[in-house]
């Protein structure tokens, strides 16, 4: 119900979601400095768009607890 557990929780999800999105960043650019093929692109995107969303998602929620 957004109490102070949840709150932390909420910005400890966040903070995971956006080291991932580094992580993913990471991911890309060792792909292409290692010339990989153009499936690995596609995987690339999904990867990156599943992060977002999550780190969006979750941002709306910790925004949620506070509107209550």
């Amino acid at each position: 119900n957004g109490g102070a557990l949840a709150i932390i929780f909420s910005l400890v999800v966040i903070a995971i979601a956006a080291m991932n999105l580094v992580v993913d960043f990471d991911m890309i650019e060792r792909g292409i400095r290692n010339g990989a093929d153009e499936k690995f692109a596609w995987y690339a995107a999904f990867g990156l768009t599943v992060t977002l969303v999550w780190l969006y998602l979750e941002i709306l929620r910790l925004l949620s607890y506070f509107r209550e």
